[in-house]
């Protein structure tokens, strides 16, 4: 049966993304490609592939952006302010439109356009920098002093802040909604999908030709991504190793004061304060989770088979103290909610995007450093071209960009 399709002009270059709207694709001229991990990267990776007419099996140990995953979880913002640099303020406009197509036609939103504020204490470069590169792409992004964000957001206490920067068109995306939903239309088009545990690849000369499951299964391809967050040093522990680095992170949820519209999605934006370098984030109650924040703050290194999901104390003490300092009316409100993930850190924060240093048809997938997932439509368009040798290529996503010396350049 024909694939029936409607395609949508997107994104500054004008690439298409494609509906697929009624019957499975059945198409079966393409190569096969495995791809490990059903996160962010792995399904978007998943979609253009299979868009592009070839085999795609998408496999996970878990399944799709689950509670361990650095997928999982409820929301992610999406913001394009990176200061001057235009790699990451081009790719995260570039994804918008994409993620405002699934989430047309999720049924849920996926999507929720409430706009993003940073503010700051002082006018910092960054500020007029991610603005010169927001007019360079048209971006309706503003420049706002302490009365004006006063004034508009007045759920937020501006003490001791000087300057903000508004970006209208972003929001936050509901993270987990939007891996299942992706993953539930790729199975539908034709995908296949396989819950199984990966083992760690041989040493087989030239190409790699086959995986090999826990379960004794053996998966073979003629290209394979492995995409697994976290577990990818555990794949790949000579060619990856600490060049990633996972490390844990809580983020906590308050209850609004009732009847309080100030914290809805369209009163109140997501937020970012950089505090002096030292970043708190967070959300507005977003399909009545709660009021969601966080310490952007890199945590301690983990082991993400085993580290505790349990919050702790003192990392509720810290932002129970920012948040009575910067939204006083959330002054004792209280907990309905606390999650424990991991950021995936590469040693620069740039992601890792790049064909296997001994098999030519091994793409390694990763490195979201805490802001990969909003750029997932286009780092899975760029990753599906690097696998089959179409892409330009960017260094900075390379292997040999990143070492086993962790300090991060991207914000």
């Amino acid at each position: 049966m024909p694939v029936t399709r409607r395609s949508l002009l997107i994104g500054a270059g004008g690439a298409a993304v494609s509906e697929l709207m009624a019957a499975p694709m059945t198409r079966k001229n393409g190569e096969r490609i495995a791809i490990v991990g059903a996160g962010v990267f792995g399904a978007w990776t998943a979609q253009h592939l299979q868009q592009q007419g070839h085999q795609v099996t998408l496999i996970d140990a878990w399944g799709p952006a689950h509670s361990r995953a650095s997928s999982g979880g409820e929301s992610r913002l999406t913001r394009a302010a990176y200061g001057k640099d235009a790699t990451y303020t081009r790719m995260a406009a570039e994804s918008l439109p994409q993620w405002k197509a699934l989430s047309a036609i999720s049924g849920l939103p996926i999507l929720v356009q409430c706009g993003v504020l940073f503010f700051f204490p002082t006018e910092e470069p960054y500020v007029q920098e991610s603005i010169a590169a927001h007019k360079q792409i048209g971006l309706p992004t503003e420049v706002l002093d302490q009365r004006e964000m006063a004034r508009r957001f007045p759920m937020i206490d501006f003490d001791g802040i000087r300057v903000g920067l508004h970006e209208p068109s972003f929001g936050a995306l509901m993270a987990r909604r939007s891996v299942l939903t992706l993953v539930d239309r790729f199975v539908k088009a034709g995908g296949s999908y396989t819950k199984g545990f990966v083992q760690p690849p041989g040493r087989d000369a030239g190409r790699l030709s086959e995986i090999r499951l826990a379960s004794g299964e053996r998966i073979e391809a003629d290209r394979f991504v492995f995409a697994a967050g976290p577990w990818l040093p555990k794949l790949f522990p000579d060619v990856i190793g600490p060049r990633i680095l996972p490390t844990r992170q809580e983020v906590f949820y308050f209850a609004a004061p009732p009847g309080d519209r100030r914290f809805l999605p369209g009163a109140m934006p997501g937020w970012a304060d950089f505090n002096g370098g030292d970043i708190f984030y967070g959300f507005p109650d977003l399909e009545t989770r709660g009021v969601k924040m966080a310490h952007d703050q890199h945590g301690v290194e983990v082991d993400p088979d085993t580290h505790s999901r349990r919050p702790t104390d003192a990392a509720l003490a810290e932002v129970v103290a920012f948040r009575d300092r910067r939204f006083p009316a959330l002054r004792g409100a209280p907990l309905t909610g606390a999650e424990v993930c991991q950021y995936e850190n590469s040693s620069n924060g740039d992601f890792l995007i790049d064909l296997h240093p001994s098999w030519p048809n091994v793409l390694l997938l990763g490195g979201g450093s805490g802001h990969g997932f909003k750029h997932g439509p286009e780092v899975g368009r760029y990753a599906a071209a690097r696998l089959l040798g179409s892409a330009k290529v960017e260094p900075r996503f390379s292997l040999a960009s990143k070492s086993e010396s962790h300090h991060r350049e991207v914000h």
